[in-house]
């Protein structure tokens, strides 16, 4: 960044450098998926991937280009939005990567969920998939613990199906749904799932590198 915006940058005297220097209390992390990148200042990028139309030019000065889709194949399991998919890995992968860079600040994963495909939303309380999905982001995210990081906490986004600002209504993350006649909620079964784990009867059993991880609810 310095070497191509160095110019742009702001300035910070050596006063607010200090003031600034380790000045936070922890660092949130929003994460739901994970997406190949390629670098746009010396190469081209030209978009290839089925969600943009043939053709077109991500090159932006200073940014790269990111895609779910690689010669055709996407990186995960897609889910209902379109820059999502599902990557367990990922989860490890970002908090190992803020571990190294911020030297092990503590940590809470603020947000982490599944949105589920509008063609699901005939069977909604059977959300296995969103199961399955925080399952092995958890299974991911105990690896990471185990190995030092300091992460606190893990907030599944979200409670409720709730306003999305870029899909309103129908990108559902929530374990409720909201009944839009009676806004009663209703429980899905990744609710049921989720309760089980927080009172530490359901276990996260997810095969990672030829190992078996087990935590439960003392991971949050």
């Amino acid at each position: 960044m310095k070497r191509y915006l160095g110019s742009q940058l702001p300035k910070f005297s050596s006063e607010e450098m200090l003031l600034l220097r380790d000045s936070i209390d922890f660092i949130g992390v929003n994460h739901y998926g994970t997406l190949y990148a390629k670098d746009c200042i010396h190469s081209s990028c030209l978009c290839n991937d089925p969600t943009c139309s043939t053709g077109s030019d991500h090159a932006i000065r200073g940014f790269l280009y990111s895609t779910g889709f690689r010669d055709g194949v996407s990186i995960g399991e897609p889910t209902g939005m379109d820059r999502f998919f599902v990557v367990p890995r990922g989860m490890e992968d970002i908090i190992n990567y803020i571990k190294g860079r911020y030297h092990n600040k503590l940590m809470f994963v603020t947000e982490n969920g599944y949105s589920s495909p509008v063609s699901e939303d005939d069977h909604y309380q059977q959300d296995v998939k969103r199961i399955n999905y925080h399952k092995s982001y958890l299974a991911y995210l105990a690896q990471a613990i185990r190995n030092g990081a300091d992460v606190r906490g893990y907030f599944i986004w979200s409670l409720m199906d709730n306003f999305e600002w870029t899909s309103g209504y129908k990108t559902k993350f929530g374990l409720y749904h909201i009944d839009p006649q009676t806004l009663n909620r209703i429980p899905k079964l990744s609710a049921s799932w989720y309760r089980d784990f927080l009172s530490n009867s359901s276990n996260v059993n997810i095969g990672i590198s030829n190992k078996v991880c087990t935590d439960e609810a003392k991971i949050i």
